[in-house]
């Protein structure tokens, strides 16, 4: 598993990555101090899973996860115990206090596997209703995917259909290689994009091969950028 050491202490840091190396299954993506690091880096390399300080300068451990549209996993470890429940209330993997051992480091990483082999559903095709009807679209079929309200409208073409569900469920049950999200409200199949152009403010215009424009956000440009090979 990949994983994503954030804590302000450099020490703290060391230690964590060090004491990490010694399971051959993980693998350190990046260590970083404050939010705005986390949320950048996060974005960026898409760990599956983020050991996470709680009270850091600045934001928060917490205000990492609500920026995020899609965190990964997510173990705090910090010197605090006041913030378990609220910890649990975000669905944290688990809660590390300093100090801990390598025994508890091993059981938190246990966990780890263990909610990250059941967390995705096997990909199927999507389900949608088509005048008293039930089509089922294969993936292939689809080429993005808009939040609205209650709902994500699914286009294939010109025709879009309305499933009740969160952009961030349903991307879950998809291939996350073929999806990508490039807005809090919109997500594309990579292979449809045809052509990108660099707008004034920093987000990307995503030329699909039907001819439909979808405007990124700019917090997901670098992401958008790594996945279609473009230079960052």
């Amino acid at each position: 598993m990949r994983v994503l050491v954030v804590d302000d202490e450099p020490p703290a840091r060391r230690r964590l990555t060090a004491l990490l190396g010694h399971h051959p299954d993980v693998t350190v993506a990046g260590s970083c101090g404050t939010a705005d690091e986390a949320v950048r880096a996060i974005a960026a390399s898409r760990p599956d899973a983020v050991f996470l300080d709680v009270a850091m300068p600045g934001a928060d451990g917490f205000a990492v996860l609500d920026e995020l549209a899609d965190p990964p996993a997510v173990v705090f470890v910090t010197a605090h115990t006041g913030y378990a429940t609220r910890a649990f209330d975000v669905a944290a993997v688990d809660y590390l206090v300093k100090p801990y051992h390598r025994e508890r480091l091993a059981m938190a990483l246990d966990r780890l596997r263990v909610h990250l082999r059941h967390r995705r559903p096997a990909v199927g095709r999507i389900a949608v209703g088509t005048g008293g009807r039930t089509r089922l679209l294969d993936p292939e079929e689809v080429d993005y995917l808009r939040a609205d309200g209650n709902y994500v409208r699914v286009y294939v073409g010109t025709a879009s259909y309305p499933v009740r569900a969160t952009l961030t469920g349903l991307l879950s049950t998809l291939d996350r290689n073929a999806f990508l999200r490039v807005h809090r409200s919109l997500a594309v199949r990579l292979d449809r994009v045809r052509d990108v152009q660099t707008l004034r403010h920093g987000e990307l215009a995503l030329r699909l091969r039907d001819g439909a424009v979808l405007i990124s956000g700019r917090a997901y440009r670098d992401e958008v950028r790594r996945a279609l090979g473009l230079p960052l």
